[in-house]
């Protein structure tokens, strides 16, 4: 369904618009599933929905995204490996940060966007291969107004979001522009600037087997998070992290 909730004109403002597709709806299963099954006709395919009755985060992790928040992907052809998940949380910060005016969206690793300690967004990269193209997705979910909502979760309704989405969903993708065109080379100094758990007491789960504990001293080019144990400095790839205070 197109969406006549969304200014078209207000997303792509100021966007070389010769370089993506815009898919704007009302309702969708996944933003993320559209764009697997969508060919890429352009550099970038951007779906955003006022609504997803599928969506998901990682590891199959439901995830709720009723009207008026920000259901968000972005599909393009890319074969590095690299860290999306924590480039596209500086994006996110970054775009709702600029978009509301404010200074205190954090970033929790290795996805999560914090705002007072509570969980107010998430990024699931996937990736696809269809006949030709190796696509890479990401897509990004924003809480900016839930009426219900589990203890942990958070929202931005404390801000003027009223008008404020379609500048994010401008702000996002002008971030992924930048990035892909090489001039997001600061984005491992911006994530632990903006961590909501640098130097604090941090324990690593994997299958919910506590693996190890120590002060998260940041992450690195990899993504990879330092963990600083007595006088080790350990690196860790995967796993779920717990901090005290932080949902």
């Amino acid at each position: 369904m197109v969406s006549i909730i969304f200014n078209r004109e207000k997303i792509l403002l100021n966007i070389d618009k010769s370089r993506l597709e815009l898919s704007l709806h009302d309702t969708i299963g996944s933003t993320n599933d559209f764009c697997k099954i969508t060919t890429l006709k352009k550099e970038f395919l951007v779906v955003a929905s006022d609504m997803q009755t599928k969506g998901r985060g990682r590891q199959g992790k439901k995830w709720i995204s009723p009207a008026g928040n920000i259901s968000f992907s972005i599909a393009y052809e890319n074969a590095d490996d690299e860290p999306i998940s924590l480039i596209a949380g500086v994006i996110s910060q970054l775009a709702i940060s600029k978009a509301l005016n404010v200074s205190e969206i954090k970033l929790k690793w290795p996805n999560d966007l914090i705002y007072k300690n509570k969980k107010i967004g998430g990024i699931l990269v996937e990736r696809e291969i269809s006949g030709s193209q190796n696509k890479t997705i990401v897509g990004i979910g924003i809480n900016l107004a839930l009426n219900e909502k589990e203890p942990w979760w958070g929202d931005l309704k404390s801000f003027n979001i009223q008008n404020s989405r379609d500048d994010i969903l401008n702000n996002l993708i002008r971030g992924f522009f930048k990035f892909t065109d090489g001039d997001l080379v600061n984005w491992v100094e911006l994530w632990n600037l903006h961590c909501a758990h640098k130097n604090k007491i941090i324990k690593i789960f994997n299958n919910k087997i506590l693996i190890d504990e120590g002060i998260f001293a940041g992450i690195n080019s990899k993504g990879a998070l330092l963990l600083k144990s007595d006088k080790d400095l350990k690196e860790y790839n995967s796993g779920e992290i717990l901090i005290e205070g932080i949902y």
